[in-house]
Order: structure tokens, then C-alpha cells, then sequence
């Protein structure tokens, strides 16, 4: 049996890789990146890359400028990186596959909400960024909107693995800073959803094979301080809790440079309406027991 060909910007990067590993037997992945030639700011040569894999019917845009505080150096500067990745090559995108009909999956971020709600924010709430790169996101976001394309967007919030050498999330990083006594004070008055990358990978299953054209948020199902998270992460992988110092995001801020980026409060999401189509994402803690039997089996 043929397998579905699909087309995915970002297939070498956290979770593209990740996507490679566990579902390349179900699909064919056609890797659209600069490592194979492909720049997606460049609309000609783009166009040309469609035309050579025209049998693909969805595009998975995994690919983004995603260094906040890069971002937020760059910002209002249509010309710079991150406005060209994101939004420029976006458009790219949905110009192509406006013109050779295919489904697109675009990957958008927490960073799209203002952080001010007091509950968890749902697909049906307004976005509003704080900073450059959440505002990159969301023009892109509005663009596929506003395109009618037949389209699926995608908000995850702070992806985490067992293994990806060239980039370490924020729990292979709190790992190390434990392991080395290196951990900063963690916030207790900011909630953020971490979320399991095996678990988002697993679920785009559903959106490969139903290509829902609607707004769903892929992320986890614990939304926690980040302060929280470390003494979880302290006591699944054998380190001292107390070690695990309190600070506070508002003092940052206080203390941050005039120009720092801003940062949101509450980046709660909530999972339901995925959940509600039958797809697991983990809490936490289950999370974080897989993620350290993948750790011990690597290592046994």
C-alpha cells in the first residue's frame, strides 16, 4: 500500500525529527529545509519544490524563527529573520498551497495569548502577543484565516523529549541545571503547559486523516508553575527538591533590562477539545515516568 505523502517544513528540528522517528513507517515525509536545499522565504524556488512533489496532499509547517529573545531584538523589523520566517515564508506557504490544493497544518504557539487571562485559555479566546515572535505567529495565523485555505492550526506550548542533542527543551534543561547546582530560582507566579512531544506527534494521526479545518490546542494536561515543574522533574529523576529555589516572574521583570521582551503570566491552555476527540495527552507526571524509561533504555 502507497503511504500518504506529506510535505513538512522544520522535519530536522525538536519535533520534526521526533515525527520522523515514530510515524516515517505510516507516511512519507518530504523534508522542505535549508539542509535540502529549500528556503521557504525564497516564493520561487518554493513553488518549483511543490511542483516536484505534487502526489502530497497535506503540508505540515513545523518551521519557525522560535528564539523569543532574538525575536524581540528584531522587533517591527519586517526585513529581519524572524518576521521573514514567520510570517514572509507563512505566506509562501499558503500561496502554494492555495495554488496546488493541499491541506495545511500550521504549528503556532502559547505565545499568541497576553498572559492576563485568569483561566485557561480555549481555541475560541483572542489572541493579543506580548512580544515580537508571539506577533509573528499570530499575523501567520491570520493570514491562513483570512486565506480560506483548507486548514488545520495547531497551538503547542513548551515541547519536551527524552533525547534531541542539538537543542535542549525546558525540562533536558532544568535535568542538567539540577545535575549541575546550577538551577535559577523558578517561578512560582507564572503557569505555562508543558507538553509531551511523543504526544503531539502520536495525535497528528487524527489531523493527517481527518484534516479539521479549526483552531485546536495540542498541549498537555497539567498546567503549572514553572517552580512546579522543577520539583517534579527534581523528584522523577532522583534529585533533591529542596533544591529547587522560588523566585518570582514580577521581580524579574522589575529587574530586567528596560528593553527585555515581555512575558506573559498565565499561559494556560486547555486541552479539551482535543481530549474531547479522543486524544491522549498526558499529564505530567505520566509524561515525565516515559520520558525516563526512554532516558534508562537509551542508556541500558
Amino acid at each position: 500500500m502507497n503511504k500518504t505523502k506529506i510535505i513538512v517544513t522544520g522535519l530536522s528540528g525538536l519535533l520534526g525529527s521526533r515525527l520522523k522517528q515514530l510515524l516515517s513507517s505510516d507516511y512519507d515525509f518530504v523534508d522542505f529545509s535549508l539542509e535540502t536545499g529549500v528556503d521557504i522565504t525564497k516564493p520561487s524556488l518554493l513553488k518549483e519544490k511543490f511542483k516536484q512533489n505534487s502526489p502530497a496532499s497535506i503540508v505540515l509547517h513545523l518551521a519557525a524563527f522560535t528564539d523569543t529573545t532574538a525575536a524581540w531584538q528584531q522587533r517591527g523589523d519586517k526585513k529581519a529573520s524572524c518576521y521573514q520566517v514567520n510570517v514572509v515564508g507563512s505566506q509562501n506557504i499558503l500561496n502554494c498551497c492555495q495554488q496546488f490544493k493541499k491541506h495545511l497544518i500550521y504549528f503556532s504557539t502559547d505565545f499568541v495569548f497576553d498572559g492576563k487571562k485568569k483561566t485557561a485559555y480555549t481555541e475560541t479566546d483572542t489572541p493579543s502577543p506580548l512580544d515580537w515572535y508571539g506577533q509573528t505567529k499570530f499575523l501567520a495565523e491570520d493570514l491562513i484565516l483570512k486565506s480560506g485555505l483548507s486548514a488545520s492550526i495547531i497551538r503547542i506550548a513548551f515541547p519536551f523529549r527524552s533525547h534531541f542533542e542539538p537543542k535542549k527543551d525546558i525540562v533536558r534543561k532544568t535535568i542538567e541545571s539540577l545535575k549541575n547546582s546550577t538551577l535559577y530560582p523558578m517561578f512560582t507566579d507564572q503557569i505555562i503547559t508543558p507538553t509531551f512531544i511523543d504526544d503531539i506527534v502520536l495525535s497528528l494521526n487524527y489531523f493527517f486523516q481527518n484534516q479539521p479545518c479549526q483552531i485546536f490546542h495540542l498541549v498537555g494536561s497539567t498546567p503549572i508553575s514553572p517552580y512546579q515543574l522543577a520539583v517534579a522533574v527534581a523528584k522523577t529523576f532522583g534529585f533533591d527538591p529542596s533544591s529547587v529555589k522560588k523566585g518570582l516572574l514580577a521581580d524579574y521583570v522589575k529587574k530586567s533590562a528596560p528593553d527585555a521582551r515581555p512575558w506573559a503570566q498565565n499561559l494556560a491552555l486547555s486541552n479539551q477539545k482535543v481530549k474531547d476527540l479522543g486524544l491522549d495527552m498526558k499529564d505530567l507526571s505520566s509524561a515525565l515516568q516515559t520520558m525516563k524509561t526512554q532516558i534508562n533504555h537509551l542508556v541500558n
